[in-house]
Parts: structure tokens; sequence; C-alpha cells
């Protein structure tokens, strides 16, 4: 008998993925195209649903290549969370002044909406209980009220339909309208089983988002996986080279397929905190330009300035909290590649790493084990430099967007030694920023006693121990780095059937790979350095205050 597999579709930041998944979860393919992003003007990031759709179609063809058509079961896919501009015929409307039509994705890390995310904040209304209380321009309601308040006649008059990019892409697979749980509970407001209120759209000025029972932004729901119409189109199908009806689940932000690939896994026999109790006791961390900090729970759990409670947003009938951090693969790179000695990092690291695709990371964390004294740990050296890492804003647990960096310890010297003290820093100092999150989760009641990261930034071996360091926690990661695909792949078997539930695919999909034990000995040393951190965070808000005296 032929062997089965699922495909994982994900749409991250600047690339589109795909692979080949079997059912015990292992990739046997994989394949990624690059996808452009337009920045206009500052804090502007646009992109084109038209693009990311064929790109989709390639990297599936790719990794179907040779397979008769029907051992594919079933298609899943995830995507951040972009919103997506259409008309009344499906066509892509503009999201920019510039007026091309083809552009007309406002990206998840897009900040233009920070004014209005600040006015519908103002307004208190009770569905930001459901968000940490604090609106976030990275959400699709003040996206769209800067679309109708700044593009009006370009843009919002001739929208139609609004779609979260993975709802975009499933309809696209299937000609179904029907939305994603996922999508809707945790970028939009929708909360179930009461579905759309109503007056908070007309609170702020977008009431005529309740026209025909809210059909331009999605009337119908059902919870991640869910098989969605008839399967594959006819056209999708040919477009995508699958035999048509084949299963797709309902879709995934990437965050939370991250989570789907990695949470569920069985850890009997690896002697962590979390065996032998329930996955809310996890905590699933998706690193990769951004990082999103996943943890579930049986019972609704408010945390002030995390998302959430999320009711089958991730896992079907349980709720979710989400934490983030807007900038952290995005900020250590920034970091890097604006220091002086960079072209100086760059020309030794490739003389050592001619042929690793990672080499600049590789190389800077051989470079700190040669600076540290013997038989003392790298994380020691930065211990008089000191970064607050919000160059993008916080995400939570603060959910400022206003927040700006801060690095604290610098002198003139502009050497190679001083470049890879930065980098250090700057990944302890998102260590803490993660440590934040987690702190104001437990204060609401969570129980996290694991954590489990996938994403680019999981492969960076500094990156992960200092997360187990700063944080006191066992890290695992997966057997399968690429858990975010594994995660895509999850929806397909659930919606094939092949699985009864979400929770059961998780198990036999999902495995253990390595796990990382946090180091005791530097226990006290992450403990002062923390309260520097915070310490930051209070400088900052004085100099604010000062600087906004009259």
């Amino acid at each position: 008998m032929a062997e089965v597999y699922y495909v994982g579709v994900d749409v991250g930041t600047a690339s589109v993925r795909a692979a080949l998944v079997t059912r015990e979860g292992v990739l046997k393919r994989t394949a990624e195209e690059h996808i452009s992003i337009w920045e206009p003007q500052a804090d502007h990031y646009v992109q084109s649903s038209t693009e990311i759709w064929e790109k989709c179609c390639s990297v599936v063809k790719n990794v179907t290549q040779g397979l008769n058509r029907n051992q594919v079961r079933g298609v899943g896919f995830d995507a951040t969370c972009s919103l997506v501009v259409l008309d009344q015929t499906f066509q892509p409307v503009p999201v920019s002044q510039d007026g091309d039509r083809l552009k007309n994705v406002v990206m998840w890390m897009d900040h233009r909406a920070a004014e209005q995310a600040a006015r519908i904040t103002h307004t208190g209304h009770k569905v930001l209980s459901r968000v940490g209380g604090v609106m976030s321009p990275e959400m699709q309601p003040p996206k769209l009220l800067w679309l109708k308040e700044n593009l009006k006649e370009s843009c919002w008059n001739k929208a139609a339909n609004f779609f979260d990019l993975p709802d975009f892409l499933s309809w696209k697979a299937t000609g179904s309208l029907t939305r994603s749980l996922c999508t809707l509970v945790c970028k939009w407001t929708y909360c179930p089983p009461e579905g759309w209120d109503g007056s908070f759209w007309t609170s702020i000025g977008l009431e005529d988002i309740l026209e025909n029972n809210f059909s331009k932004i999605g009337s119908v729901t059902c919870s991640p996986g869910n098989p969605l119409g008839n399967g594959l189109t006819q056209e999708a199908a040919a477009n995508l080279g699958l035999a048509p009806g084949t299963a797709v689940g309902a879709s995934l932000i990437d965050a939370h397929a991250g989570g789907l690939g990695v949470i569920g896994a069985d850890v009997k026999g690896f002697h962590l905190p979390c065996e032998d109790h329930p996955i809310s006791t996890r905590m699933a961390m998706i690193c990769g330009t951004s990082t999103c900090h996943m943890a579930i729970s049986e019972q609704p759990l408010f945390v002030p300035g995390v998302w959430g409670p999320c009711l089958s947003a991730m896992v079907p009938g349980m709720w979710l909290n989400e934490g983030g951090q807007s900038a952290t693969g995005r900020l250590i790179d920034h970091m890097v590649t604006g220091h002086t000695a960079y072209t100086q990092l760059q020309e030794q690291a490739q003389q050592r790493f001619p042929f690793a695709g990672e080499n600049i990371y590789s190389y800077l964390n051989n470079h700190l084990s040669l600076m540290s004294p013997s038989h003392s740990a790298v994380d020691l050296l930065a211990s008089s430099l000191h970064v607050w890492p919000d160059f993008h804003g916080n995400r939570s647990p603060l959910a400022d967007s206003t927040l700006k960096g801060m690095v604290v310890g610098l002198s003139l010297s502009q050497t190679l030694d001083d470049l890879a003290l930065l980098y250090l820093a700057t990944i302890q100092a998102l260590a803490f920023g993660t440590r934040h999150i987690l702190e104001a989760m437990k204060e609401a009641g969570h129980d996290i006693r694991t954590l489990f990261l996938c994403g680019g930034l999981s492969k960076n071996p500094l990156y992960v121990q200092i997360h187990a360091n700063a944080t006191g926690l066992a890290v695992v990661l997966p057997d399968q780095m690429e858990a975010v695909l594994i995660g895509a792949a999850v929806l397909g078997a659930c919606a094939s059937q092949d699985y009864s539930t979400i929770q059961e695919a998780m198990e036999n999909m999902a495995k253990v790979g390595t796990v990382v034990q946090p180091d005791c000995e530097l226990q006290s040393f992450y403990e002062r350095k923390y309260r520097v951190f915070l310490r930051l965070f209070a400088h900052q808000r004085e100099y604010q205050a000062i600087m906004n005296q009259r």
C-alpha cells in the first residue's frame, strides 16, 4: 500500500515554504520561495496576495513532484496575520497611496495604524478585555480604520472582502468563505459563541462593517483543521498540482501552527517538569523575525498586556493566551549589521565558515567562546552591557507600541569584540522579555513549567541556552526543526479525517528532539541582570515623562 502524505504550506514574513509530511510527522521534502516586501513609507509594509498565491502553488508542486496525486490526503495553510483586501469580484484593492493594485496586503508588522489603535484602546470597549486591554496596531480593526480614514476613495469604497492572510489562502484553495476561529478570535475581536459585537465596530467608526451580517469580514466560522468546502477546487488543484477534492483544513496564523507543531509532543522518558501534567503546563515559543509566546488553559485567563483568552484559536476547546515580541530575529540582525565592525565580521566569518548558511552567527557564537576566560560561562561577558529590546515597541506584557530601544554600557571602542558583546546582550534582553511575559502569565494563573521552541532563532544554540538560563526553565526543541510546517500539515491530516482530532494528530506528528537544561550556576547572575532590565524600563518611562512636561 502506497504511503500517504500531507502538505503543509507556511507563508512567513519574507518567504513561502511547503513540506511533504508523513502520517508520523516526518518531513520528506521541503521547498521555499522568496516573496516581496515593499515599504512605501516609514512603518508601512505591504505585499501582494497574487504573488503569495503563485509562490504557494510553486512550492507545493515542487514538494509533490513525482507522487501519485492520491497519496496526498490533506493540505493545511498557515500565514502571518496580515490583512488582504479584495473587491466585489475578489480582485486586489491597493492599500497604499501609490495606487498599485497588486500591493493589496497590509503586513502584520505594519504600524501605520498606531494612532487608530490608541483611539480604539481609549474607547475602553469590553471586547478589549480579550486583547490584554490594549488594541495593537498589528491587529486588524485599527488597520481597517486607517484605510477608511486615509484611502477612502481608492481602497475603502472599493473593498468588499477583507481576509486575514491564512483565510485568504484557504479561500483560494477551496472557494469557501468560512473563516478560521484562529484568525477572527485572535486578530479581529470575534468572540465565540456570541460572535461579532456590532457595538464595538460602531463605536470606532466602522459601522459599515455590520452590513449584510458582517459579510466583508466573515459570517461563518469553524475551528482550525476542520475540512473546508469540498476540498480543493478544480482550478486550485490544477495550480497546486494536486487532485481536486483533496481535503483542506481551516487555517492558522503562522505562530499558532508552530504551536501545534511542538506543544502536543509526547514527552514521556525525557524527565521534564511537564511530564504527567496537562499541555497547559507548556509554553510554545515561535521564534523568527518576531516571537510569539503561546500558552493554553482549560479555563479563560485574563492577562494584562497579553492577547486572549481566545477559545479554540489554536487547540480546539482550549483557551489561548498569546504574548509576543515584535522584533527578535529582526532586532538581532539590526544590531549586528548596523555595527561598525560588521564588514570585518563578514570577512572573518566567510573565511572560517565558507559553506555555512548561518556563518555570521556561528562565527559570533564561536568568537564569544574564545573571548570567555577558561571555565567561565559566555553569559558573564555582558555583565556591564544592557539592552532594552523594544526597538519596534512592546507587544507584551506592556502593550505599548510607542516604546523605543535602549543600550546602556557602551564605550568608544568599535572592535569585533564589541560587536560580539552587543549581540550577546541583545539575546539576553530578548530572553528577559520572555521572562517578563512568563511572569505576567503566571501571575494570572498559568502554570508554565517547560518551554517548547521552534522557528529560525531556535536553530541558534546560544539563543536557546540563554533562554533556558534566563528563565530557569528547560527548553524543548522538536526533532523536526520545521515545526511550523509540521503544524500546517497537522491541519491537513485532521481535515482528511485520518486523525479524529487536532490533539490526536499533534501527539502522533509532533516529537521531542533535544532538551536544553538551564545552567543553575548562573541563576544569581541572571537575577541581578534581570533587575537591571526592569530598571531600564522604569528609566525610559521617567525620561519620557520629563520630555512631555510643558
